[in-house]
């Protein structure tokens, strides 16, 4: 009863649709596809009664709208948005009494509609005083989309019959509400709607709301008029007209109250198929409502399961979520959390400005994370939440310019971060206090909107009511600190043995050379300083030591000088950590014990390996230090610490590829790799996805460094195909061994798969051919097998090979030593004729000289291509600033071999001695 009085209370105060903006984080720069010109706020809708008749023969729909409006300053124009799309007419404006009677009808002098900003302003012969209220009535008709945005049409063929069935459906976000009917189209402008919608007699329409009645408008179409809505966004207006069944689930209640009734609707299927996605919906429900210690106030949630929907992301709107089939019936309950969440994120508690989106789409993700964690254990995150999105951020935020100015990336990381923070807030504010303070924010802000300041804000209210955030601090200003800057930190902990503590100093952190980011060393984060000491392990703990909101400070009491410290255990926060090397000797010396290993926590574990590797890419660890963190790996057998692993592999073989310590390294891979391979056993059909998926990558790496058992069976199976008495009819060998045989087989071995290549039938996938030239180009490394492609290809110009191909080959073939200096000393035998044959193809030939002379990491190299460019200036046309670039590239690569390959070196061959190993 309490809950219901309040919401009637904020309903009534956020009648006018508009709430008090709040300071808030502004992230504008970074929404570059969002439009930033913002209405007038002097004239504000109240309610909105919309008539609307989609016509799915012939892919158009009319309307009719009554708009309440309101004058919050004086004004003599009305402005909204209208897609150019949208046409308009029949325009009536009746000013209102106080009775909300007629009193007149205004004067239009004019309209005029923006095709860039798609606003439709109304210009009054009469100014219109504050707190006047009119009513708004006009008509309008548009064009029916094939692609998801605003009213679209699309279709699915129906299992049984195998009938082609249409539908129309709605996408309303961003700014495609706009494209269905003049609004004011903003997220902050929340007001009621009333509407109907004709459809014909053999269709069902849902929308945000329950049906009220339907009438017969003729003998083909009915119309069916909903309740009012709860005031909402127009993003989160939504209907769909379908021929689908709703699924006839047992009469069962939520809660103790019949509200919301979650209704299924499918295609006709078997009835376990659709109880078990029924069940999966309400449960996560459910799990949701618990979290968040309350219900969405709605009376039902539809929920459509189409068979084919053109949209890549769920039609979420307020009351009805539209799903592609498989995401319900085949994978888990994260999908489902993270929509189901935006019923109470994103519908009921909308962001005010679009700014803000990534705020509601960071937490509704964290939500249904912390969902699947305790409805399956995290078995569908498979251990790889949040290490996957971490991994990915710790790359892009490290180069030198993050995002390569791609909005769309640089918007993804900007919400990978935000949930990041929203985790770290979670550990060290105590779960606990988040969810009270998630969950008073909800309360405050039902049916309203909010900035990430409102949630900052909740979040710092609770901490202090719970005692868990000293009162010097706020969490608005914690989050600004990680929010605002496209990087991440670095901790760098250098202890004192004597004294029992340690200096702790916080930097950018730059994987990507040379460092010489603008303004790095004026950026300060406010990082929580949650410490384990090996006397003492506790990893359930998160109360930060410190919050550390200054360059450097100074822990004291720290344990003896023979135990180890962690920071950020459990990888907390976002942020890499590094130690002195006698605390890294120490870690790597008790993960090598099995007691070690089994009393660091899995993230903990995976932590310290990736910040070891990563801090020796940057320059600020030597890569000694980095390998023997690896030791322990002989042991480990959990696939999360093991996937980065294979990153780590790749990166560092492209550096030693062409040197002479390569086959002591790949020695090195081998033993590492072996014990698992071998454990992990031959494949099944009941193997776990995680481990179908290791197993898969050892044995890819194994084949990669010459592991002969690896060698001998991929060869076997090569054979038969070789054997086969029409090989073009299909591939007979699986993919898996084709690299091992053109890398590691003999010449008449890749010949075979060039010819099939040569003779690839049309009637086949191209793609199966595509995938067979990529590793002809990039598997080999001798130079001969190069060679011939090279000459059938760019010499010869074989008939059999496209433009087409050639890009593929040069890409593939920077990827290895063998391939890019075959490519460059081809490149420099065959100059005059291969510039001869590619002086009218400019894009070819840069994506030659890039290929060719980019990918060199080594003095030797530098050197190749710099007598290169000598002895051929002014011959590179188009290329010219290519060669310039590749040249300076290279030149930071080789600095980067000189400093770290001779360490590499020395700590591989003191490896293979002692382990008794031979480099062959």
């Amino acid at each position: 009863m309490i809950l219901k009085v309040l919401l009637i209370l904020l309903i009534i105060g956020t009648s006018s649709g508009i709430q008090i903006n709040k300071r808030s984080v502004d992230l504008s720069a970074s929404q570059a596809l969002i439009s930033d010109v913002r209405l007038p706020k002097d004239v504000i809708p109240e309610n909105y009664e919309l008539r609307l008749y989609p016509n799915i023969d012939d892919c158009t729909f009319e309307g009719n709208m009554k708009m309440n409006i309101f004058w919050k300053e004086d004004s003599k124009k009305i402005s909204f948005h209208a897609h150019y799309d949208l046409q308009i007419f029949n325009i009536t404006i009746k000013k209102l009494n106080e009775s909300q009677m007629v009193d007149k009808n205004l004067d239009i002098l004019r309209t005029d509609q923006s095709r860039k900003t798609s606003i439709f302003v109304i210009y009054l012969k009469e100014v219109m005083k504050k707190g006047t209220k009119c009513l708004i009535e006009l008509n309008f008709n548009g064009q029916i989309y094939f692609e998801t945005e605003g009213l679209f049409k699309s279709s699915y063929v129906e299992a049984e019959g195998n009938q082609t069935k249409e539908y129309l459906a709605t996408n309303m976000r961003l700014l495609n509400a706009r494209r269905l009917f003049p609004c004011f189209d903003e997220p902050a402008f929340k007001v009621p709607f009333t509407v109907s919608i004709i459809r014909p007699k053999k269709y069902t329409t849902l929308f945000n709301t329950p049906l009220v009645q339907t009438t017969s408008l003729d003998d083909n179409n009915d119309i069916d008029q909903f309740e009012k809505t709860w005031p909402m966004s127009t993003y989160a207006f939504g209907f769909i007209i379908i021929q689908l069944q709703k699924f006839d689930h047992p009469n069962e209640t939520l809660l103790e109250t019949d509200f919301p009734t979650i209704n299924l609707w499918a295609t006709s299927q078997n009835q376990l198929k659709l109880e078990n996605m029924y069940a999966k919906l309400r449960r996560v429900y459910l799990q949701i409502q618990i979290y968040l210690n309350t219900t969405v106030p709605l009376s039902k949630i539809d929920v459509v399961a189409i068979p084919k929907l053109v949209s890549v992301q769920t039609l979420n709107n307020c009351g009805l979520l539209v799903f592609q089939e498989n995401e319900i019936s085949q994978n888990g309950y994260l999908t489902l959390a993270q929509q189901f969440i935006q019923q109470w994120i994103g519908c009921c508690v909308s962001p005010h400005w679009w700014n803000d989106f990534h705020i509601n789409k960071a937490l509704a993700n964290f939500v249904a994370a912390e969902m699947s964690f305790d409805i399956d254990t995290g078995l569908e995150l498979n251990g790889m939440y949040p290490m996957t999105k971490l991994y990915t951020l710790y790359y892009e935020l490290s180069k030198r310019f993050p995002h390569s100015k791609i909005t769309g990336m640089k918007q993804e990381s900007i919400s990978y971060k935000t949930e990041l923070l929203i985790r770290m807030l979670n550990f060290t504010l105590s779960q606990n206090t988040f969810r009270c303070g998630l969950r008073r924010f909800i309360t405050e802000h039902m049916y309203g909107t909010f900035t990430g300041v409102n949630l900052w804000d909740s979040l710092t209210q609770q901490a202090f009511f719970d005692n868990t955030l000293s009162k010097d601090l706020n969490v608005v200003n914690i989050a600004e600190s990680w929010i605002l800057k496209d990087r991440l930190p670095v901790i760098k902990i250098i202890r004192n043995y004597a004294n029992n503590n340690a200096k702790v100093t916080q930097t950018v952190y730059l994987r990507e050379r040379p460092h010489d980011v603008p303004g790095q060393d004026k950026m300060i984060w406010s990082i929580p300083i949650v410490l384990v000491q090996q006397q003492k392990l506790n990893f359930l703990n998160f109360t930060p030591h410190v919050w550390m909101n200054k360059k450097e400070i100074t822990i004291e009491g720290l344990t003896h000088e023979s135990n180890f410290i962690i920071v950020n255990p459990e990888e907390i926060g976002p942020f890499p950590v590094n130690y002195d090397l006698q605390n890294w000797n120490l870690l790597s010396e008790y993960l090598q014990t099995k007691d070690g290993r089994n009393k660091l926590p899995l993230y903990t574990r995976a932590k310290l390996l990736h910040d070891a590797w990563n801090l020796a890419y940057a320059g600020e660890l030597s890569f000694a230090t980095a390998l023997n963190m690896t030791l322990f790996m002989v042991y480990e057998r959990n696939h999360v610490i093991w996937n980065p692993v294979f990153t780590f592999i790749d990166h560092i073989s492209k550096h030693i590829d062409i040197l002479v310590i390569k086959s002591k390294f790949e020695a090195y891979v081998r033993a590492l790799l072996t014990p698992l391979y071998l454990e992990l056993g031959e494949q099944s059909d009941k193997s776990e996805n995680w481990k179908s998926d290791l197993r898969r990558l050892a044995k890819s790496f194994l084949c990669r460094v010459g592991y002969r058992l690896c060698i001998d069976e991929a060869q076997r199976a090569y054979q038969v195909w070789r054997e086969s008495p029409h090989p073009d009819y299909s591939n007979a060998v699986a993919n898996d061994y084709i690299c091992p045989v053109f890398k590691w087989g003999t010449t008449d071995e890749w010949d075979f798969g060039l010819q099939r290549v040569i003779q690839f039938p049309k009637n086949r996938t191209q793609s199966e051919r595509t995938y067979l030239l990529k590793m002809l180009a990039g598997c080999p490394i001798q130079a001969e097998k190069i060679y011939r492609l090279l000459n059938l290809t760019i010499l010869e110009s074989n008939e059999h090979f496209t433009e087409t191909d050639l890009y593929l080959i040069f890409n593939m073939l920077k990827r290895g030593s063998s391939g890019y200096t075959t490519l460059f000393n081809f490149l420099s035998d065959h100059w005059a004729e291969i510039k001869q044959r590619f002086a009218n193809k400019t894009n070819l030939w840069d994506n030659l000289i890039n290929a060719a002379t980019g990918a060199f990491t080594t003095q030797e190299g530098y050197d190749m291509v710099s007598r290169l460019y000598e002895l051929r200036k002014n011959e590179f046309g188009s290329a010219e600033h290519i060669i310039k670039k590749s040249l300076q590239n290279i030149k930071e690569e080789a600095k980067w071999t000189s400093e770290n390959i001779p360490v590499i070196e020395n700590w591989l061959d003191k490896f293979l001695e002692k382990h008794n190993i031979e480099n062959n």
